[in-house]
């Protein structure tokens, strides 16, 4: 039978069952239900004790056996699922009709008692029963093929029913943001909020989206980074605060990016590149403590040691243990000529040359936790120079399995250099690139007051949700990510 043919004759099937509740008095659409226990508890209880206790319960049909006069039907809720059993002579007459009238995907009400079957199986012996919400769908049996990924993305409502381990991995990411704040709050970070409407977007070099504010008749932009907010918040004498934050970028979309992100970003009065290294290493040991009870990780067949302290290697350094070659001795021309082989877009600024290069010899191989420090400092114009080579600056990224998680620098906090800085971005826009800075006039003035000698740290919540629950892409790790229009 074709496919598309047996699925509307299922939907008609409901169709025609929604009707019949209707017509016998039944609310296909109820208001509530008193649900008492959850199904993970009411199994972990009945396993310690063995007491046929009453339970009164609530979840969706996941399977259904109905043989006679009597039947078995799983439900599952959001801790669990659970076998059920029905006989026509242990419940209302009516329960029982309604039972026969049940699809798998419907929600219903049990009540009943806990039982064991001689299987073995805990089961929930029903008393009655009440349908709740009347599914006009039919589930899916089973997820396979591309085709069928990008379906579970675009109804991730579905994807969540049928698919356990996805539930897990969104549990588990909430778990890791709490985790997270718990972490930062003890040590004394206030957690704050800064615009995500920005008429000036600025703290990251990427194509903004923009819109139009109407009542101010301006163009108005969603945020890239909350970083030149926050950074005012520690001048205003705030000395720790971090935010959890959405940003958006206008970009493509691959494994490691969506135009829609989440961000920690953190900013601690006092402190330099050095401090935010150690912080990132106590973050993720804390998470793995707290939330995997492990300080090994697994992510795509690697076992990743959280232990500290993690490498650190200077971005120049790191060509040469990796790649086998140096790119302290050799020309921009020389260099350029080497990326044009691996990537057709060609970079003018020796910094991100260099950082290109990495992208392709170096950062595959970096598995276990590394920091990379001590980038060139053309391509990074918030950052300090650093104190003992005026060609640096101050700046780590931090990579594991391969992926950068995370971006850090000594703040730049003088307000000349900083303008500065700002002017070159804004003529790299006037020459064409249109993901270079904008002046920020405010924020200079702000530096002006005075920023403390400060330390800043972002990391993609995205992606470090993803390297803890061994997930091969954003899109796994993000309830809807974005995708191409169904055509």
């Amino acid at each position: 039978m074709d496919e598309k043919k047996e699925i509307s004759d299922l939907i008609q099937s409901r169709k025609e069952k929604l009707s019949w509740f209707i017509e016998n008095g039944y609310n296909p659409f109820e208001y509530n239900f008193d649900k008492k226990d959850k199904i993970k508890d009411i199994k972990a209880e009945f396993e310690k004790a063995e007491n046929e206790s009453p339970v009164k319960t609530a979840g969706r049909v996941m399977a259904n056996r109905l043989m006679g006069k009597a039947g078995f039907f799983d439900i599952q809720d959001g801790t669990g699922r659970v076998q059920v059993y029905i006989r026509k002579d242990h419940v209302p007459e009516g329960d029982f009709k309604v039972y026969k009238h049940l699809d798998v995907g419907d929600i219903i009400g049990v009540e009943g008692t806990m039982f064991k079957t001689r299987k073995g199986e805990i089961s929930i012996l029903c008393s009655s029963l009440k349908l709740l919400t009347k599914s006009l769908h039919p589930l899916p049996e089973k997820w396979h093929g591309l085709k069928d990924k990008e379906l579970r993305y675009r109804q991730r409502y579905l994807d969540l029913i049928v698919n356990p381990d996805v539930k897990d991995v969104f549990i588990k990411r909430s778990l890791i943001i709490s985790t997270i704040r718990q972490f930062l709050i003890s040590k004394d970070f206030l957690e704050v909020e800064t615009p995500m409407l920005q008429f000036i977007p600025g703290g990251a070099s990427a194509r903004p989206f923009k819109t139009h504010h109407n009542a101010l008749n301006r163009e108005i932009y969603l945020r890239i980074a909350p970083e030149l907010y926050l950074k005012r918040i520690v001048v205003g004498g705030i000395e720790r605060v971090f935010e959890i934050n959405r940003n958006f970028r206008n970009e493509g979309m691959d494994r490691n990016h969506n135009p829609e992100f989440t961000m920690l970003e953190l900013y601690q009065a006092y402190s330099d590149y050095n401090d935010m290294m150690e912080l990132v290493e106590d973050i993720f040991e804390f998470i793995g403590k707290q939330v995997f009870d492990s300080n090994e990780i697994i992510y795509r067949e690697q076992k990743i040691s959280l232990l500290k302290p993690w490498k650190r290697i200077s971005m120049q350094d790191s060509f040469e243990e990796y790649a086998g070659f140096s790119v302290k001795d050799k020309s921009i021309t020389e260099l350029q000529s080497m990326l044009e082989e691996k990537d057709k877009i060609k970079q003018v600024k020796l910094g991100k040359v260099i950082e290109k290069l990495f992208e392709v010899y170096v950062q595959p191989k970096l598995i276990q936790p590394t920091f990379i420090t001590d980038f060139i400092k053309d391509s990074s114009p918030l950052t300090k120079v650093h104190r003992t080579d005026e060609k640096l600056v101050e700046r780590f990224e931090v990579f594991i399995a391969g992926m950068e998680l995370g971006n850090a620098f000594s703040e730049l906090n003088n307000p000349m250099v900083q303008k500065e800085r700002f002017a070159m971005q804004v003529e790299e826009r006037t020459s064409g690139n249109d993901e270079a800075q904008r002046m920020d006039d405010d924020y200079v003035k702000s530096l002006e007051y005075g920023l403390p000698p400060t330390g800043g740290l972002g990391i993609g919540i995205d992606r470090l949700v993803m390297f803890f629950t061994d997930s091969s892409s954003i899109r796994d790790v993000i309830f809807f990510p974005h995708l191409k229009p169904e055509i």
